[in-house]
């Protein structure tokens, strides 16, 4: 099984540890995104998977296109051109202070690709399945357009279509979102959200539910995912669960609709080191456990393991093993030194 992911990948530019924007001398760089992050996650298990965006030909381009190579994401089918790479600056939360992304990402190559630079039926030559999050179709108008002509293509190609809903209000309005995702949504198979997304992009809210005080209503998400099926006849639709205590620690979990059927995952209570790229690690798993041919149970057991484990490591990317994933959904949580 192929999988192509499609989406910005982004200069990470972060102070040290927990030191405030305000503070900070020097800044860490990394590169991340949220489907780059899909396809490295999906790299390290072993799936065959390209990745999907334009980048400048230049230094700086070439370093974000090397930070997939490493991770044997292919990148054959990245477009090179344009003048700059989107940034995003990440100051880190603690306690009851919260983190802080703040965007640097218009005008990049990405958010001004034409329909020209993408020849979706000759990209999904092989593939089996595409995944996008809400964030692409976010940059621009243009990119609106042409994630509806890869949703379209691939639909028509026999491919599995999956989207993280992952609406982000510093880029797009709630009407603009309700709007662009309405259209693309009819082409997609497997739906993912959090306690926000259906809320702010469909207007579909989890009764009994609180997401700032931690309050999570399991009946609630039962019926927000039977409504996102009806409405768009997703063949399932999964749902994290976080349980905000804390910017260091929150409870973890999620649930999958298919087939009529809820399936809950165990909750993990964890400790973050840093939770960016946590819901592209679940998207990630979700996928794998699909693609694999795990029962729905098993399936949202492996997407919270691994993202329960990319809150532990530093990094957009996720970098874990089957392995490690199968035993922590198998009960292995004690953090005991393995020797």
């Amino acid at each position: 099984m192929k999988v192509i992911t499609f989406g910005e990948l982004m200069l990470r530019l972060a102070p040290e540890g927990y030191y405030r924007f305000v503070q900070a001398d020097t800044y860490g760089a990394t590169f991340g995104g949220g489907e780059a992050n899909v396809a490295v996650s999906l790299a390290n298990y072993g799936v065959p998977v390209d990745f999907v965006t334009k980048l400048p030909k230049h230094e700086i381009g070439q370093a974000a296109v090397n930070s997939l190579r490493r991770f044997g994401v292919g990148t054959d089918k990245i477009v090179r051109g344009g003048d700059r790479v989107g940034i995003y600056y990440l100051e880190k939360g603690a306690s009851q202070r919260p983190s802080k992304v703040i965007y640097d990402r218009a005008g990049s190559a990405i958010a001004k690709a034409s329909p020209e630079d993408f020849d979706w039926a000759k990209i999904f030559e092989g593939a089996d399945w595409f995944h996008f999050t809400g964030i692409t179709p976010a940059l621009s108008p243009e990119i609106a357009k042409i994630c509806l002509t890869a949703a379209k293509e691939a639909k028509k190609l026999g491919l599995t279509v999956s989207c993280d809903l992952n609406y982000r209000k510093k880029l797009w309005t709630r009407d603009e979102a309700r709007a662009a995702m309405t259209e693309i949504c009819r082409y997609v198979d497997v739906c993912i959200s959090n306690e926000e997304d259906a809320a702010d992009v469909f207007g579909i809210r989890a009764e009994g539910t609180d997401v700032d005080s931690g309050k999570i209503n399991q009946d609630g998400y039962r019926s927000v995912a039977k409504q996102l099926t009806d409405m768009f006849g997703f063949r399932a639709v999964a749902i994290t669960l976080r349980e905000s205590i804390s910017a260091n620690d929150n409870n973890w979990a999620a649930m999958l609709y298919t087939g009529g059927e809820c399936y809950f995952s165990r909750k993990y209570a964890i400790r973050i080191v840093d939770r960016v790229g946590g819901g592209d690690s679940f998207g990630a798993g979700l996928i794998y456990g699909m693609i694999s041919g795990y029962d729905p149970q098993k399936t949202i057991e492996f997407a919270v393991a691994a993202s329960c484990l990319k809150h532990t490591i530093e990094g957009d990317y996720n970098m874990v093993s089957v392995a490690e994933v199968e035993a922590l959904a198998g009960g292995s949580g004690s953090g005991r030194v393995q020797r």
